[in-house]
């Protein structure tokens, strides 16, 4: 059986590194992005530059008719969905609670919480047995973000990522019996761009020698954890988080 796999925001960091690892081990990968057209094709075109097989679909997870039509893209262009990594997120400039907005708070929890939402609502609708789909796997990208809290930077992303690890752990439980496993991982301080959408280009540089291992993570370090779970190797892990902190 052909694995086929759904990376969102898969032009770049912890997406780009998954997608890439996916089709090493097999997987035709869609690599799905909102905006940067260019970083996605980047990420196919290695795939296929050895042999891979992948494409890149433009589609906003936080709108519903983009998700479905991201899923009937895949559905078409790759074969039956096998696996999901909901990696999309997003965060905004450092600030204080106090300084939030409602319109800030809704683009947020849009791509983060609903996004994983509707897409992990689409993959349980080809997975499931009581479908009539084979099974497959699912893993939510978190954040330590959703156990720290991020006082004084991110409240409202944490947030968020705490809303999506209790999706993990109600799904994962939903559809066990249905032969889907659903699991996350809390990537801590790791180099990627998302930091320069906060303010903080040089953050992991500043925190990096500061955690118990003495510095930052790089991507290709979650996105193995992240192919652990998707694989039968973790066939017995469910509703289960792996942290890629470095003790943080």
């Amino acid at each position: 059986m052909n694995k086929v796999l759904i990376v969102t925001g898969g032009g770049r960091g912890i997406g780009a590194a998954t997608a890439q690892l996916a089709s090493e081990r097999g997987y035709a990968v869609c690599v799905n992005y909102r905006k940067n057209r260019a970083s996605a094709e980047a990420v196919v075109a290695g795939i296929e530059a050895v042999g891979g097989k992948a494409l890149a679909v433009e589609a906003d997870v936080a709108l519903e008719a983009d998700v479905v039509r991201l899923f009937e893209t895949v559905d078409a262009a790759l074969g039956p969905l096998t696996a999901l990594v909901n990696n999309a997120g997003i965060l905004e400039r450092q600030t204080r609670v106090d300084d939030i907005d409602a319109a800030r708070i809704d683009r947020v929890f849009g791509t983060n919480v609903r996004g994983a939402f509707l897409c992990a609502r689409e993959a349980v609708r080809r997975l499931s047995t009581k479908r009539g789909g084979a099974g497959g796997a699912i893993v939510n990208v978190s954040s330590r973000a959703a156990q720290l809290g991020a006082p004084g930077e991110y409240v409202d992303y944490a947030a968020s990522k705490a809303a999506v690890e209790a999706l993990t752990i109600g799904l994962g439980r939903e559809v066990a019996a249905e032969g889907i496993r659903v699991n996350g991982v809390r990537p801590g301080i790791i180099y990627s761009d998302i930091h320069a959408d906060g303010g903080e280009p040089g953050r992991v540089d500043r925190l990096g020698p500061t955690l118990p291992m003495p510095r930052g993570g790089d991507p290709i370090e979650v996105a193995r954890a992240i192919l652990w779970l998707l694989s039968d190797e973790a066939s017995y892990s469910t509703a289960s988080f792996i942290d890629v902190a470095g003790g943080r």
